[in-house]
């Protein structure tokens, strides 16, 4: 079995980093996929992850809207400038 890194607790995701809520959303999604995990231990991941998901999301957008900001600035007009990756289209 994997060696298991303590998480932060729930309330500690509005603290983190985009990047650092990146990396523990990646680890709990492999910890996820290894499967063989107890049930509570699966529902508990499961939720980590969509509170680390839903964190991403929101710094993301708070990150657009930053850009957009900018653009309005620089040009005195806001220029719309699609932000998103191909990658990360569903």
């Amino acid at each position: 079995m994997s060696e298991q890194v303590e998480a932060p607790q729930a309330a500690d995701v509005d603290s983190l980093t985009f990047d650092e809520a990146l990396v523990e959303l990646q680890r709990t999604v492999a910890e996820l996929e290894q499967g063989g995990l107890a049930l509570e231990r699966s529902i508990e991941l499961y939720e980590r992850g969509v509170a680390l998901h839903e964190r991403c999301a929101g710094l993301l957008g708070q990150a657009e809207l930053r850009v957009q900001r900018l653009l309005e600035r620089a040009a005195g007009q806001l220029a719309v400038v699609e932000a998103r990756s191909e990658e990360g289209a569903d």
